[in-house]
C-alpha cells in the first residue's frame, strides 16, 4: 500500500499538509481557510470526504486558522491537546475534540499517526509521524532545534516535511528587528537551511525518497537557493519546495527505495476517490 501526500500550503501565512492511502488520510495542522483547502484539494483530485481527522501541532494562528470551519463543515475530529486548544482560544463542538499523548499511536483507519514533543515557543507543541503499514511520512515543522526526539522519528521516514525556514545570512542583513531575529534562531523558534541540511545529510534513512522544504520565510529565504543546496547532496532523494502560495502537486510513497514521480490528477481521481 502507497500513501500519498501533498503540501496544501506551507509558510507563516499559512500551514496544511494533507497524508493518506487509497481509503482515509488525515491533515496535519489547518492553517488555510476551509474554501482554500477545498479548492486546492479539488485541483489535486482529492476529495474531503476522504480525511477522517485534523491534527494540530501547536496554537500559532498560522496552524489553526481553519480547523473551526473544516471541523464543524465536514464533522472532523480534531486531535489537540488541551493547552494547545486553550491557547489557541479555539471553539471546536465538544464532541469533535479529541486528546493525543506523546508517542501513544493514534489509529485512523490503516493509519498511525504518532506525536512527539518538540522545541517551538507554544504552550504544548508536536511534531508527527505517520505510518501505513511499513511507509513513514513526517511532518516536521516549527523546529528550534534538532533535538533527539526529530532525530529518532527523521531516521525513519520515506519522506518528510522538514523545515527551512531562514538562510542565515538573509536573516542577518534582513530588516527584522533584534528581538525577532533572536527568537527565530533562538533555539525555540525555527530552522535554518544550514541546521535541517545537516540533518538530511547526517541521518537520512537509505530508503528516504521524498523531502518536502517546508516553512520558508518569505522574507529571509529563497525557494531557489535551498533547492540548489538541498539538491546538490540529494543523491535518490527527490527534493520539493513547498510554497506559501499554493499546492504542491500529489506524491505517491512506497516503501521501496527510489522516487516516485508526481501522481497525475485524472489518475488520481480514478485511484483515490
Amino acid at each position: 500500500m502507497s500513501l500519498f501526500v501533498t503540501s496544501l500550503n506551507s509558510g507563516s501565512n499559512g500551514n496544511c499538509y494533507y497524508v493518506g492511502n487509497e481509503r482515509e488520510a488525515v491533515l496535519v495542522d489547518a492553517g488555510i481557510s476551509c474554501r482554500e483547502t477545498e479548492t486546492r484539494m479539488k485541483r489535486l483530485g482529492l476529495s474531503m470526504h476522504k480525511v477522517k481527522a485534523i491534527f494540530i501541532s501547536h496554537e500559532h494562528s498560522d496552524h489553526i486558522r481553519g480547523v473551526e470551519v473544516l471541523a464543524k463543515k465536514y464533522s472532523l475530529p480534531v486531535y489537540i491537546t488541551e493547552q494547545t486548544q486553550f491557547h489557541g482560544n479555539l471553539f471546536i463542538a465538544e464532541h469533535l475534540v479529541f486528546r493525543f499523548l506523546a508517542h501513544q499511536p493514534i489509529k485512523i483507519g490503516e493509519l498511525q499517526i504518532t506525536a512527539f514533543p518538540k522545541l517551538h515557543d507554544a504552550a504544548d507543541p508536536h511534531s508527527f509521524i505517520i505510518t501505513c503499514r511499513d511507509i513513514n511520512v513526517g511532518v516536521f515543522t516549527d523546529l528550534g532545534d534538532v533535538c533527539e526526539n526529530l532525530l529518532a522519528h527523521f531516521k525513519q521516514c520515506h519522506a518528510a516535511f522538514l523545515e527551512t525556514n531562514y538562510d542565515d545570512e538573509l536573516l542577518e542583513k534582513g530588516h527584522y528587528p533584534y528581538h525577532l531575529k533572536r527568537r527565530i534562531r533562538g533555539g525555540k523558534g525555527h530552522l535554518s537551511n544550514a541546521q535541517s541540511l545537516n540533518l538530511f545529510i547526517n541521518h537520512r534513512a537509505s530508503h528516504l525518497t521524498h523531502l518536502f522544504l517546508s516553512h520558508l520565510s518569505k522574507d529571509n529565504n529563497n525557494p531557489t537557493l535551498v533547492y540548489n543546496l538541498f539538491n546538490t547532496h540529494a543523491a535518490s532523494t527527490e527534493i520539493i519546495v513547498a510554497s506559501r502560495f499554493g499546492e504542491t502537486p500529489v506524491y505517491q510513497i512506497n516503501g521501496g527505495n527510489g522516487p516516485i514521480n508526481p501522481v497525475e490528477t485524472g489518475q488520481l481521481q480514478f485511484t483515490l476517490l
